[in-house]
């Protein structure tokens, strides 16, 4: 199992990776069932700006910039639990190993996101997209939180 410390210098990149991949799924959902592929980024804002957010539907940093940031700093933050947990076995290529990793810590933020979180803390999305949509936006996410660890060089030097 990987140190906290490297679990989290790994993380930054697997976080990355995952809230690109699962948010251009927001954004292809959202232009196939909204017509607009910003509607579940900005709907993830109303942490911030209330329910007004599930109605907004053009670009803008307000809403979309904010949305997007909520969503990289979630997804980052369970990246560091995946590169915790599953992250070691995927950096010796340990395919089924490191899918079912993302699969676990996808399914357990799913879980967190709409059973254990307070329904003003929910991703917001949900209110734009079908729950098909959301099950792309979360495989979308598990399977980037293992790109990292089966695209890096086994020899790094970060230790």
């Amino acid at each position: 199992m990987k140190s906290w410390r490297q679990a989290m210098r790994d993380g930054l990149i697997s976080g990355s990776v995952a809230s690109v991949l699962s948010t251009i799924v927001l954004s292809v959902r959202g232009e196939h069932e909204e017509g607009t592929p910003y509607a579940p980024t900005n709907a993830i804002s109303h942490w911030f700006f209330g329910d007004h957010a599930f109605y907004r539907n053009g670009r803008t940093l307000r809403y979309t910039g904010t949305g997007y940031a909520i969503h990289h700093a979630s997804s980052t933050l369970w990246a560091v639990i995946y590169e915790r947990w599953f992250g070691e076995r995927a950096d010796r290529r340990d395919l089924p190993t490191a899918l079912t990793g993302g699969a676990t810590v996808a399914a357990l933020a799913c879980f967190t996101d709409y059973h254990l979180t307070p329904r003003r803390l929910h991703p917001g999305y949900e209110k734009r997209l079908s729950s098909a949509s959301l099950f792309l936006v979360y495989a979308a996410f598990g399977a980037g939180l293992v790109v990292r660890g089966l695209t890096t060089s086994p020899a790094r030097t970060w230790q």
